[in-house]
């Protein structure tokens, strides 16, 4: 004859070396593996440096989520198990008003993982934000209703851009680019999301961000803060591509005589309304 309780101790011990197993295996996985090697959980593959560092910590937020859900379900599974009612059981458990250790450590573990988050969050946050003090390209980047003007400061050229032709820029690849975003009318946000990164483009107070392309190809942009009517269709398209055609792009800008740098004064005197409707090809 079996001692009383010895099948809740047995279960016991064999739910906690199966949790410890499971753990340790994870952990062992998750230690070989590099963040190239890890699923991005939805990202793009990044194109910049700083969206590596992006990518990394949302991998990273997704293994806490794993590990703490995993925690989470397998004390559920052990609770179920352990205390589950067996034929024997002719009377209701002794029942508990509070268990402090119990309280103590829900209350105490998500504080840690709360901070355990926001300590990377901000360490990854003041790295991505923060700026070289000679950067390769300058790029003013101004937002109107419903569409995105591009002033190249250290070539003096621009590209406007309307709903029905979104304007393209031209980046190249490996330069830090430098840009300060600015708006004429109400809140945008200027987002390429192979980039990971987006910022928000403020009227009368400029966001300024530096990125580091390091992929040639063809990215689309948008803005992702809803700023009107026609917010779906404020795009644009980001071209990063090598030194020497980078060069033939600021040409062909000067051979159109887009020449000069736009700004937000003279959207009205003389440019007109930067606000265009569908199917117009100037802004008006």
């Amino acid at each position: 004859m079996r001692p009383e309780g010895l099948d809740g101790v047995t279960v016991n011990r064999s739910a906690r070396r199966r949790s410890a197993v499971l753990l340790g295996l994870l952990l062992l996985l998750l230690s070989g593996c590099s963040s190239d090697e890890l699923p991005r959980f939805g990202f793009p593959e990044p194109a910049t440096e700083g969206g590596k560092t992006t990518l990394s910590l949302w991998q990273g937020s997704w293994i806490a989520a794993f590990i703490v859900g995993g925690l989470v379900w397998g004390l559920i599974a052990f609770s179920v198990i352990r205390h589950r009612r067996r034929d024997s059981d002719a009377e209701l458990p002794v029942q508990t008003r509070y268990n402090l250790p119990v309280e103590i450590l829900y209350t105490v573990t998500p504080l840690i993982v709360v901070v355990v988050l926001f300590y990377f969050t901000a360490r990854d946050e003041t790295d991505l934000l923060e700026l070289d003090p000679n950067p390769d390209v300058n790029i003013h980047v101004i937002g109107q209703q419903w569409s995105w003007t591009f002033n190249y400061e250290n070539e003096d050229v621009y590209t406007i851009g309307t709903i029905a032709e979104p304007p393209t820029l031209y980046l190249p690849v490996n330069a830090t680019t430098e840009f300060t975003l600015t708006s004429v009318d109400v809140v945008h946000d200027f987002w390429v999301p192979a980039f990971l990164f987006k910022l928000d483009v403020i009227p009368g107070d400029p966001n300024i961000i530096q990125m580091t392309p390091t992929k040639l190809g063809t990215f689309s942009g948008k803005c992702a803060e809803l700023c009107g009517t026609y917010h779906s269709d404020m795009l644009f398209t980001v071209e990063v591509v090598t030194d020497e055609e980078y060069a033939d792009h600021i040409a062909e800008l000067e051979d159109r005589d887009q020449t000069g740098q736009i700004f937000e004064d003279l959207k009205g005197e003389e440019l007109g309304s930067p606000r265009v409707e569908p199917g117009e090809g100037e802004l008006s």
